[in-house]
């Protein structure tokens, strides 16, 4: 591992390109969506949860999922230093994009797992611990430094 000096966000890309890392994500995701269909709570498509400010959250995540997000951003959604740095200027993400993801294939599972109706509130936060769980655990079993840290901010560690 490398030491805490160190940006780990190398190793993230690199093991996100992986295979077996890639897959163990995916199906963490697929079990987010299996829970989320059998519960099928309302989307309104409105981008109000990716308006951070606006919703009164923050986003969190770990190094490894941005990583895996920015491996897979659809043809035309770079992300730039001025794109991220007007986000947070805005209090949005960086991916928002007409009040849609622009990155909803490849989001990371806090993405997946928050909605605005507020019958998910009963659920989702055990849906986002269980989760969390496993993508701690994988990063553990491939020896890849674990951070969870907002959003925007482990974005820009790969833009150093």
């Amino acid at each position: 591992m490398e030491s805490p000096s160190e940006n780990p966000a190398r190793r993230w890309l690199a093991a996100a390109r992986g295979p077996e890392v890639a897959a163990s994500l995916e199906a963490v995701y697929e079990m987010i969506t299996d829970q989320i269909a059998a519960r099928d709570p309302a989307c309104w498509g409105s981008g109000r949860c990716c308006n951070f400010k606006a919703a009164g959250h923050r986003l969190y995540t770990t190094g490894l999922e941005a990583a895996y997000t920015l491996t897979r951003l659809p043809s035309g959604r770079d992300l730039t230093r001025e794109g991220l740095e007007a986000a947070i200027s805005r209090g949005d993400c960086p991916f928002l994009a007409l009040n849609l993801c622009g990155v909803h294939a490849v989001k990371p599972a806090a993405c997946r797992v928050y909605f605005c109706d507020r019958s998910a509130k009963l659920w989702q936060e055990e849906l986002a611990e269980r989760a969390h769980a496993m993508i701690r655990a994988l990063h553990e079993r491939h020896a890849l430094a674990y951070r969870y840290d907002e959003w925007r901010t482990l974005l820009g560690e790969f833009l150093e």
